[in-house]
């Protein structure tokens, strides 16, 4: 029985996948809104995540929310409370790290987790144990969340998707084709459209059909990735979990849409300050410099126009970058035409540390220059972000991104608790109802 039990499990990796995160989040916070058709993005005119009863009713995300209003008028339309969202997010981990410190943060409403070795240590079978952690994480957060388990990441993922919502599925080695026979091939984690295109071109149409290939016939016909696929399709684990978290960027791109959209120039430029204000703090706070940016600016008919520059040494310092920006900014800007968003891009991120001098001092100049905004993180830490801005992303930071309905906020960010600031808080997501 236990020979059997490690060929099924060889390793145990659990897939956990938040229903519906956002909106769920959102539910947990109120709980009068249980049942009820609710969507969140409202700030960005379109349906970033719904409730299944909005599902239910046709809304799908991206969809514009003159659309919902059609088809669901009366849906409960919110602006994203992305601060709250993370929050649970952090707690989320923390419930699952109760059972095991191999925690992967895959993303804000996802985690995988290594159980291997953990029966004997807690006496429970890795379902019990699946089920405990499932438990916990549904009636501490008031929410649900869909559990899968398997020998790798790969159908571990298969497993958590297989009974939205608030499923737990086990998928032993020995059952896998039962539910890889199941499984398109374009619904496996990492197999976008275009691949599963081609394979079915090929006549592979399931995850089964993908997993029954020779590894020869394979390794001709798909790049690593997918090779790396198959084998864990097969029970192979080739994609181990990352613990230690994410060590670096290789690049790094923030991007502001607001409404209505603008002709000024000052207030679009404000805007595009700003992005490479938060571009460049991200950048610090990971010690990494850019030696070329993107920047553009969208039309409110989904244009862009957009302009790439090499910069005279790699930086993280916003007065390098605004400098030569400046520079093309007013050649992409055209009078009485409206823009709706701005976006920067930091490309090419390398190490901080071994940026070298220049013969004319332009790189110590920057260096001076980013001493004195070292000083400005640290007390952005202390009383929060954007404590200190540059003049150039005024407008941006006085004024609202989003007027009028979009221009709702979150009761997060009405209601303070007793010492917050705008800039500085606490980290507690609840609002409504304590319960």
């Amino acid at each position: 029985m236990a020979w059997g039990s490690i060929r099924s499990y060889p390793r145990a990796i659990l897939h956990v996948d938040g229903d519906s995160f956002f909106v769920s989040c959102e539910v947990a916070k109120n709980p009068s809104l249980k049942g009820k058709p609710v969507i969140t993005g409202k700030e960005r005119g379109i349906v970033s995540a719904a409730s299944y009863e909005a599902k239910a009713r046709g809304v799908k995300r991206g969809m514009r929310l003159f659309e919902v209003r059609q088809i669901c008028p009366n849906a409960v339309i919110l602006p994203s409370d992305y601060e709250t969202y993370s929050l649970f997010s952090e707690r989320m981990y923390r419930i699952v790290r109760r059972y095991t410190p191999a925690v992967e943060e895959y993303s804000i409403d996802e985690c995988f987790a290594d159980l291997t070795g953990l029966r004997g240590k807690l006496h429970l079978s890795y379902e019990q144990i699946a089920q405990r952690i499932k438990h916990d994480l549904d009636t501490e957060l008031g929410m649900t969340f869909s559990i899968g388990v398997s020998a790798t990441k790969t159908l571990a993922k298969i497993g958590s998707k297989w009974k939205k919502p608030s499923g737990l599925t086990m998928i032993p080695l020995r059952d896998k084709p039962v539910f890889l026979e199941k499984t398109p091939v374009g619904a496996v984690w990492g197999v976008g459209p275009n691949t599963a295109a081609l394979l079915n071109t090929w006549g592979v149409r399931t995850a089964l059909d993908f997993a029954k290939k020779p590894e020869a016939w394979v390794k001709e016909r798909v790049s690593k990735p997918y090779f790396e696929t198959w084998q864990e399709l097969n029970g192979v684990v080739s994609n181990e979990l990352d613990v230690d978290g994410r060590k670096g960027y290789k690049s790094i791109s923030k991007t502001k849409t607001f409404t209505p959209p603008s002709t000024s120039p000052t207030f679009v430029y404000a805007q595009l300050s700003k992005n490479i204000e938060n571009a460049c703090i991200k950048a610090r706070r990971w010690d990494l410099v850019s030696p070329v940016i993107y920047f553009y600016i969208l039309t409110q008919d989904f244009r862009y126009h957009s302009y790439e520059i090499k910069l005279p040494y790699p930086t993280n310092v916003p007065q390098d970058i605004l400098k030569e920006v400046s520079k093309y900014f007013a050649t992409l800007f055209k009078k009485n035409t409206e823009y709706r968003a701005t976006g920067i891009i930091l490309a090419k991120l390398s190490d901080g540390k071994t940026v070298q001098l220049d013969l004319f001092g332009s790189v110590q100049k920057s260096e001076a220059i980013k001493r004195v905004f070292e000083s400005v993180d640290t007390m952005s830490e202390k009383f929060g972000k954007h404590t200190i801005f540059l003049g150039s992303s005024f407008e941006a930071m006085t004024h609202s991104a989003h007027l009028g309905d979009r221009g709702d906020v979150t009761n997060r960010v009405v209601s303070l608790f007793k010492g917050e600031t705008k800039r500085r808080r606490l980290g507690i997501p609840m609002l409504g109802e304590v319960r």
